[in-house]
């Protein structure tokens, strides 16, 4: 077992207590720095995230996340809150401290009738996609189907369904939540309607939400999607006949452009393998007999190297990029909101492509408006309804060796687009949390969302669960 980053700031004797008093309390495992699994269980999703918890709570329900916080109250720990452990800056899991996880609790529960599904906290998207499938329904998820419901939710949620059904977060019916005090709450409008409030974009620190109840909608089996390799060369070329084109586009449709390299795919001609790309992309969310006519002028903005087109299952779609973003490797993820894409903007995302590291990298900038900007100013945490994209820079390797020019690139990247962001910056895409205040998150609902954490936390529990570094 690894234990070289440990600190020592928890005592032994605390530290013991807290193992303790967690061992007799709940049915689910306790795992310290001498368990065998010790060093599994600490891992998350982002291999660049190595850090070195006093204790890992393994719940198995609600009832052990209340044991949990009340060991918490006790003891006054560093806490974070684990669900699916795919969050980019790691907040899963703290240094010498206590990881709440709920990776175990992944029960979906579909009502077909009434087009909605309940999933537990530590559900990934593809548990709720697998259930939710098997009726024909969706709702608006992650683009990696490994994704963990309660971050990406909480977060806000960026999706292919967007401009069509909203956000992740805009679909929440209701949440069950253990606050600070342990008292197990309902957040819906109608129920702690603050705290829903909260859950829908604030991300971490307002409690521990167990379960999410979503609205479903008619998706599937099978969804026609629109994937369009074109000429790297003509890339500035093709961002800008995008640009004219995603406006007239209709929502059923949120359009996506990708810099890139084509993947070494077996059904993909082997000289294209590695290739530098402009990719156009399109999931059509509406009548099938209709997709072809919508999704056709992305097949018209330049010249075509290979089209990848095609309908195919909504489950097979939402996981094909899995291959692409595997648990262990390295991750740092920057992302600003445009409210427009000048010629200059576009001049300058091409050109900081150009000097992209390694062909695991790439650019991808998502197309908002429709449901999303429907929803009102103040509704929701989600603070980014009037921006027109999201543009993501995501740096992927796997040598250790590569970290700091990797992470140079992308945050240089960042930097070179500031002048034409918002200055708001999506929480789900925020680095290692590292120089972003809040208010680029949450923007005028900052003081909203700490008067909500203050009221049902104002011992300030979770506060470090919501400034993980």
């Amino acid at each position: 077992m690894t234990t070289s980053k440990m600190t020592t700031s928890t005592s032994t004797t605390a530290l013991d207590a807290t193992v303790k008093a967690l061992r007799e309390a709940l049915r689910g495992e306790v795992i310290d720095r001498t368990h065998p699994g010790y060093d599994t269980a600490r891992k998350v999703w982002n291999g660049l995230i190595d850090r070195y918890p006093a204790v890992i709570a393994r719940c198995v329900d609600t009832a052990d996340v209340v044991e949990a916080m009340r060991v918490v109250r006790a003891y006054r720990p560093q806490v974070s809150i684990r669900g699916g452990g795919h969050q980019v800056a790691g907040s899963a899991v703290c240094d010498d401290g206590v990881v709440v996880d709920l990776s175990g609790m992944t029960a979906v529960q579909v009502d077909p009738l009434a087009r909605t599904a309940r999933a537990q906290a530590g559900a990934t998207w593809a548990d709720v996609d697998r259930a939710t499938q098997l009726f024909g329904l969706a709702t608006p998820g992650g683009e990696v189907s490994t994704t963990g419901v309660a971050g990406f939710t909480l977060g806000g949620g960026l999706g292919v369904l967007q401009r069509k059904y909203g956000l992740a977060c805009d679909n929440l019916r209701s949440i069950e939540i253990v606050t600070a005090d342990g008292v197990v709450r309902t957040a819906s409008r109608d129920e702690h309607p603050d705290l829903f409030w909260a859950a829908r974009g604030g991300g971490r620190g307002i409690g521990v939400v167990t379960s999410f109840e979503f609205t479903l909608y008619p998706v599937g089996p099978q969804v026609a999607k629109a994937l369009v390799f074109y000429r790297y060369s003509e890339a500035g070329q093709v961002l800008r006949a995008w640009r004219d084109l995603t406006p007239r586009l209709p929502e059923t449709v949120s359009p996506e452009f990708v810099l890139w390299n084509i993947p070494a795919k077996p059904q993909i001609p082997t000289e294209l393998h590695g290739q530098k790309v402009a990719m156009v992309a399109g999931v059509y969310a509406g009548p099938s007999a209709d997709a072809e006519a919508a999704l056709r002028p992305l097949h018209e903005l330049g010249t075509v190297l290979l089209d990848a087109s095609a309908t195919l299952d909504y489950v097979q779609m939402q996981a094909a990029l899995d291959p692409a973003f595997p648990a262990g490797d390295r991750y740092y993820f920057k992302s600003h909101f445009l409210n427009e894409l000048t010629d200059a903007a576009i001049d300058t995302i091409v050109a900081c492509d150009e000097s992209r590291p390694n062909p695991r990298s790439l650019v991808v900038i998502r197309t908002l408006g429709g449901a999303v900007a429907r929803v009102g100013a103040g509704e929701s945490a989600f603070a980014h309804r009037d921006a027109t994209y999201n543009l993501s820079i995501d740096a992927g390797w796997t040598d250790a060796g590569q970290d700091a020019s990797m992470i140079a690139w992308a945050r240089s990247s960042w930097d070179a687009m500031r002048p034409f962001a918002t200055g708001g910056v999506y929480l789900n895409f925020a680095g290692l949390d590292e120089d972003t205040d809040r208010a680029a998150f949450y923007g005028s609902g900052t003081a909203r969302l700490d008067q909500v954490c203050a009221a049902y936390d104002p011992d300030g529990l979770l506060a470090g669960a919501a400034a993980t570094p």
